[in-house]
């Protein structure tokens, strides 16, 4: 939360929060100094994730199989 405060502070317009054992994707893009939650992904599903969305991504490739 302290990096998203800085970013926000830094006027940086998206953020992502990955996370490898819940296998998500959360985007955040920030509006008015807020931060608001533009998409939650998870698991094996293809995504266009904005500022990025130009692109589709496989983030299935980001997860380790234990």
């Amino acid at each position: 939360m302290r990096k998203m405060r800085v970013y926000a502070r830094e006027s940086v317009g998206a953020l992502w929060l990955v996370e490898p054992l819940a296998k998500t994707l959360e985007v955040y893009r920030l509006e008015n100094g807020r931060w608001v939650v533009a998409s939650t992904r998870s698991g094996s599903e293809r995504v266009r994730a904005e500022p990025f969305d130009a692109v589709e991504i496989d983030i299935a490739r980001w997860w380790v199989e234990s």
